[in-house]
């Protein structure tokens, strides 16, 4: 069993509140430290917490909540979620603990959040990866809709009729959106770091609901207009992307960000849907490895 690794706790003052944050493992010489940024929005770090083993590359691996969910504060204000509120919160990240030079990896919202970051050309960033994040979400929602249109029709009915009568909170609506995830979302039986993220998104959706809507593919939050598209030559890092073969984010929705990234690669992973970190976590973790190892000249 391997040695567990250094970790450390916390919380970054940000906008009045308390961002919460892990710290996992030390940097070694020639390595710089890696950023979490996990999705939602509103999903809270646990889901992303079996990528901590980076760490043994010799790297800090950094995690943390951010504002309106997990650990961090809950301040309940819908006017507050913006895209905007959260490329902040990156940089207050950083500048609280010391990350001059960092890599900084997104998932799903998080992958978006990365090229935001990215786009305000911020000192120090040494690259971002992009899993299964996409730069355009009407794009994104068409793609959704053809995915749901696979649906067995009775399942669609379901989910047409709990919409249309605003009820998706009630049960029945909710076991009909798990045969989507189940195909797209995450296509292994939940882990518990993995349930954890979607018991504490249950308990307080309100970013959730607010920026995405009540399911991933009824989009009718404030991103639903969301587009960086035409703005993704201005990323100047090097940058990878990861996505899923069967992932809700399709080949076809991250081909848009692959052809508009300058320079980025692109790995499509076979069989994987949205979360191919949890479904196959050695090649995941391989796959990041590598390419950190050659942005940083060990490649």
């Amino acid at each position: 069993m391997a040695a567990p690794l250094p970790v450390t706790e916390g919380y970054v003052p940000f906008r009045g509140y308390r961002t919460w944050y892990r710290v996992v493992g030390a940097d070694t010489e020639g390595r710089a430290p890696l950023l979490l940024l996990h999705g939602g929005p509103g999903a809270a770090h646990n889901y992303l917490e079996n990528l901590s083993e980076l760490a043994r590359d010799g790297r800090r691996v950094i995690l943390y909540d951010q504002l309106g969910c997990g650990l961090s504060d809950h301040p309940h204000n819908p006017a507050m979620w913006t895209p905007e509120l959260f490329v902040e919160e990156v940089g207050a990240v950083r500048q609280a603990l010391g990350l001059e030079r960092v890599h900084v990896f997104g998932n799903s919202w998080g992958g978006m959040l990365a090229m935001l970051y990215a786009l305000t050309q911020p000192a120090g960033l040494l690259s971002i990866i992009n899993n299964s994040g996409p730069a355009d979400i009407p794009r994104w929602v068409a793609e959704v809709n053809r995915l749901r249109s696979l649906l067995p029709p009775e399942i669609q009915a379901t989910l047409q009729k709990h919409e249309d009568a605003s009820t998706t909170d009630s049960p029945e609506y909710e076991e009909a959106a798990q045969v989507f995830y189940q195909r797209h979302v995450c296509k292994v039986e939940y882990p518990d770091f993995v349930k954890a993220t979607f018991d504490q998104l249950a308990r307080d959706p309100e970013v959730y609901h607010t920026m995405n809507g009540p399911s991933e593919f009824h989009v009718i939050g404030t991103l639903r207009t969301w587009s960086i598209a035409d703005r993704l030559g201005e990323i100047r890092v090097p940058t990878l992307i990861i996505s899923g073969e069967d992932d809700e984010v399709t080949p076809a929705t991250m081909q848009i960000v692959a052809d508009g990234i300058p320079n980025a690669e692109w790995v499509l992973m076979k069989g994987c849907s949205h979360m191919a970190s949890v479904e196959q976590p050695e090649l995941f973790m391989a796959t990041v490895n590598a390419f950190l190892n050659k942005v940083e000249g060990r490649g």
